[in-house]
């Protein structure tokens, strides 16, 4: 009996430990912070690569508005996610605090355009995978106005001819944070009176002399109600969907729901209001893996070889609108009008610069914008003042 029941333990000592050889390890986990305009199409791409490769991918949906710092914030601790979804304006943060790690795209760079490629490269390395340029545009009813107005002052002509004929309620849509301005949607305007955030030196330059110009332009633009804090992004829309407003400035997020709501719209380029070409700031759209990734290759793996092919880059515009970063994809879908007009807006665009100085900039100018808007000072002294406390932060 004694025998047996030793023999009934060496058994199953023995199988045991088989069991433990060969019990499969659990399967590695890939972590994506994404928004909702990006995570129905990455949920679909990374099937392909969970049955690929044998792993797990987490989509995680977050607000855009707060996934750069809470990934900054939690990245450090390995409590964050593997890739990250932004624009190549966040850059400038993430190498700065050490969240991000350079990307080898050697083998695919030449598939993207170099100015995707130029926006997702930090200090000579790159950082990040491009996917889409966008900018704004101005999107044009064309049952309302047939044909592009040459000059934003030929618009806002326009636009008020149609409110005075009671066809129109805004003479434009042009979206303002009635908490934080327009710098973004405006920087197409004031570009055209030959100023910009930073010159070709590095420093400020938002309150030069064509800044200065914009500045009174703008207070002309607010008399004129073209511009109003009560024109919010969301009303500014709702707006344009109910034909309420000829003219709507926003980007290709915008561009799916009110193809779906049936509006008849034509994508042009922001016209000029000074005496050059007017440049609205790029911003290239992709991904960046995490410096503190615990599967570094497999997340490399993930964006070489299922984000950078051009099935993804379809999906990824199917689903947000935005122009693919992809040459030979943008190509292809060059026939949209809607994409074309999109992508030829951005072409005269300049690239939202990706310096950590960005993040001490965008307060102080829109708050002095909001202040001009409503009349609350003189547009050239709150332009000199908002650049003062700018150049402080910065130290330029």
């Amino acid at each position: 009996m004694r025998k047996l029941t030793a023999l009934a333990a060496t058994t199953l000592l023995v199988a045991g430990c088989a069991a433990e050889k060969t019990a499969a390890p659990p399967p590695a986990t890939l972590t994506v912070w994404a928004d909702d305009s990006r995570a129905a199409p990455l949920r679909q791409i990374a099937a392909a690569f969970e049955k690929d490769r044998g792993v797990q991918v987490k989509i995680v949906q977050k607000a855009m508005g707060n996934l750069r710092d809470d990934f900054v914030s939690q990245a450090p601790s390995g409590q964050g996610p593997d890739v990250i979804v932004g624009p190549h304006d966040w850059l400038g943060k993430l190498v700065q605090n050490g969240v991000v790690a350079p990307l080898d795209l050697s083998a695919k760079a030449a598939l993207f355009s170099e100015a995707a490629m130029r926006a997702m490269t930090y200090d000579g390395r790159t950082y990040g995978l491009p996917y889409a340029i966008e900018s704004v545009a101005v999107l044009r009813n064309t049952k309302l106005v047939p044909a592009a107005p040459a000059t934003f002052d030929e618009l806002v002509a326009r636009g008020k001819s149609l409110v005075k004929a009671g066809k129109s309620t805004y003479p434009v849509g042009l979206p303002v944070d009635p908490k934080a301005g327009s710098p973004f949607h405006l920087y197409a305007l004031q570009t055209s009176f030959g100023s910009q955030v930073f010159g070709p030196d590095g420093k400020l330059e938002i309150d030069n002399p064509g800044g200065l110009k914009f500045a009174a332009y703008l207070k002309r633009l607010a008399a004129d109600k073209a511009v109003s804090t009560s024109l919010t992004g969301d009303i500014a829309t709702n707006a344009f969907v109910k034909g309420e407003t000829p003219f709507l400035v926003t980007g290709p997020w915008d561009a799916p729901a009110l193809a779906k709501a049936g509006v008849p719209f034509a994508v042009d380029p922001v016209p000029p209001a000074g005496g050059e070409k007017a440049r609205p700031f790029a911003g290239v759209q992709g991904f960046f893996v995490s410096a503190k990734s615990a599967s570094p290759i497999l997340a490399n793996d993930f964006l070489v070889n299922y984000l950078a092919t051009p099935q993804a880059q379809k999906a990824l515009h199917a689903a947000g609108g935005r122009p693919p970063a992809m040459t030979s994809v943008r190509e292809e879908l060059a026939a949209d009008p809607v994409l074309a007009g999109f992508a030829t807006a951005a072409a005269d665009g300049v690239p939202t610069p990706n310096v950590p100085q960005m993040d001490a900039v965008w307060a102080d100018w829109g708050l002095s914008q909001l202040a001009i808007i409503t009349g609350r000072g003189e547009p050239a002294e709150l332009t000199r003042k908002a650049a003062e406390r700018i150049r402080a932060k910065i130290g330029s």
